[in-house]
């Protein structure tokens, strides 16, 4: 009874109470809570003041206040590693639906955004994306290395990061969003630190960089020159100096589309970039990762102008593999596919030191590497090419394949090589009638000549056990104010 009489005491009070004409909307307020105890409710009631509506406050926030409320939460950076990864489950969760929404409410966006919400923005990615990467732990045996890089490394952070990715892109993308208050924001320093993160070990993460470079790259027409600039130095930095990166297939993907939008003839700066940032990728030996996107990314340029077709033949006989067989067939796979796109003019000035090389790989002992080559004249352009200037190639070429068809252990290869042999006598019998003369003879003389070599080591030989030298060994040497000149006649 006394607790029906107090409940409804604490129901008409808000109503006979003077002080403020808001009293009666609070009234729904107490019963949530009076169901447990009605003294508790009497006590609230009337000795604080009602709570403010929580919708007045809402509609007092502005657009850009709500936007920026958010950003601040998504600013909070959450450790994921395996000690922290139980912990805060739920405010990671909520950062996470905040940073869905935001990219629903950029994607949806028709107002332009702020300057402010534009600067949170980018102050919100560079706290979430730009870190220091732990350094790269090397296993002193080769083979534990090698199945450490065959594994991929995946991010745990990446449950936040993803989404912010996908922010940034739409960010990117978005015609709501001004291009030269952004680039206030998105200067030198943001790209150059996004650029840092393509030495990421997680895939996924250079993918979304990939796409997000490209974006950018296309957006802000006044950072192109800096990008480029910046793309170099990475580039230079992996192959004189670190010999490692993550992101180099990334990065030449990213180029192998900036490349063909080069507009034509190319700017010195742009051939420059071919020759001091694109060949020397050739140099190191992780060039197999990346090999398809180089390629790709060389062949736009001798597309756009053939007479550089002369130059990366001449990088790729400077980086040429000696000793890496498997090297060794990457590069004349690639060399096959510029050979394609040379002219003439071009070939003919770089078809001799060509040449050379291709005979050294035709005398491989790695029956991959002589068969790999041989097939080169399988392309009709390349054979076209050969048979105009057969007077120069073939001389070069033929000692080569005889040496093959008469002591390469490879069956595949022998077969091959009297393919290519047959071909030749076909496109011209006496040109090589007279090189296999030259063969001939220049094998009697080398033979005369290990002879005669032999002969004078088994005469000191001889000499030697004829006279043993005991004792001290002295030596007559010239003075050094005595040059040697040689005797004239007069």
């Amino acid at each position: 009874m006394w607790k029906q009489f107090l409940g409804k005491i604490s129901w008409k009070a808000p109503k006979s109470g003077g002080g403020g004409g808001g009293g009666s909307p609070t009234a729904k307020s107490p019963p949530s809570r009076g169901a447990g105890n009605g003294r508790e409710v009497e006590l609230l009631s009337f000795s604080s003041p009602p709570p403010p509506l929580v919708a007045t406050v809402e509609g007092a926030e502005t657009r850009e206040d709500v936007f920026l409320r958010k950003l601040n939460v998504c600013c909070v950076v959450f450790d994921f590693s395996a000690a922290e990864r139980g912990r805060d489950s739920p405010e990671r969760e909520r950062k996470r639906q905040v940073l869905m929404s935001l990219v629903d409410c950029v994607g949806a966006a028709e107002e332009p955004l702020t300057e402010a919400m534009v600067s949170g923005c980018v102050r919100m990615f560079a706290i979430n994306l730009f870190r220091v990467f732990p350094p790269k732990v090397r296993s002193g045996s080769t083979g534990a290395a090698e199945a450490d890089e065959d594994e991929p490394f995946f991010d745990p952070s990446w449950y936040h990061l993803q989404v912010v990715y996908e922010l940034l892109l739409r960010f990117v993308m978005s015609p709501v969003v001004d291009v030269k208050i952004a680039r206030k924001y998105m200067d030198n320093s943001f790209i150059s630190r996004l650029l840092d993160l393509f030495d990421s070990d997680d895939p996924r993460e250079r993918d979304c960089l990939k796409t997000v470079l490209h974006r950018i790259y296309g957006k802000f027409m006044g950072n192109r020159p800096f990008i480029r600039k910046a793309v170099s130095n990475i580039f230079y930095r992996f192959v004189f100096e670190t010999d490692h990166h993550n992101g180099i297939a990334e990065l030449l993907e990213v180029f192998g589309s900036v490349i063909s939008g080069f507009a034509k003839p190319l700017k010195e700066e742009h051939k420059l970039f071919l020759w001091k940032a694109l060949v020397p990728l050739h140099k190191p030996k992780t060039v197999g990762v990346y090999l398809l996107q180089l390629t790709y990314c060389i062949t736009q340029f001798i597309e756009k102008e053939p007479k550089l077709s002369g130059t990366v033949i001449r990088g790729l006989l400077k980086y040429w593999p000696v000793t890496n067989s498997q090297k060794e067939m990457m590069f004349l796979g690639e060399l096959e596919e510029v050979l394609e796109l040379t002219e003439m003019p071009e070939f003919q000035k770089c078809m001799v030191p060509l040449f050379r090389r291709i005979a050294h790989c035709l005398n491989s002992s790695h029956f991959q590497v002589a068969e790999r080559a041989l097939f080169l004249w399988n392309n009709e352009h390349l054979f076209d090419l050969i048979s105009q200037n057969r007077q120069i190639i073939m001389p070069i070429i033929y000692p080569a394949l005889e040496r093959n068809a008469r002591w390469h252990w490879n069956q595949s290869v022998l077969n091959v090589t009297m393919n290519v042999r047959k071909m030749f006598l076909e496109m011209d019998e006496g040109l090589l009638l007279a090189c296999q003369r030259n063969f001939q003879e220049d094998e009697e003389k080398r033979a005369a000549s290990e002879e005669r070599r032999r002969l004078i080591w088994e005469n000191l030989e001889r000499n030697a056990s004829f006279h043993p030298v005991t004792g001290d060994v002295v030596f007559s040497v010239l003075p050094a104010s005595a040059p040697l000149v040689a005797p004239t006649m007069t």
